[in-house]
């Protein structure tokens, strides 16, 4: 919702996409992550397995997706968008940073 704040709901929604293709690049998924469009709205779905508390393989998931969006973001907007994500408690709690290139 944050990145959607700033850059719309559409380039959010194509960022994610990006990123989530860069990342399954590096790693395999038992399902895909997708990004619909419901009307005006988009939908994300993660696979089943990622919704279960404390799942370290969807955590270690979400960190490289989160490391490509924000090379993606950094490309795009340079250092601003990315340190609004890095405010953010849940991405901290998780130990994504968005100030670090973790690549």
């Amino acid at each position: 919702e944050s990145l959607a704040d700033v850059v719309g709901t559409a380039a959010t929604a194509t960022l994610l996409r990006r990123a989530i293709k860069r990342a399954a690049a590096q790693t395999s998924w038992p399902e895909p992550i997708t990004v619909a469009r419901n009307g005006l709205d988009y939908e994300y779905r993660l696979p089943e397995t990622w919704k279960q508390p404390g799942d370290e393989e969807a955590i270690g998931a979400l960190r490289i997706v989160a490391a490509e969006l924000r090379v993606l973001l950094v490309e795009l907007t340079g250092p601003v968008v990315v340190r609004r994500l890095a405010r953010l408690a849940p991405f901290r709690k998780l130990g994504i940073d968005f100030n670090e290139e973790t690549k």
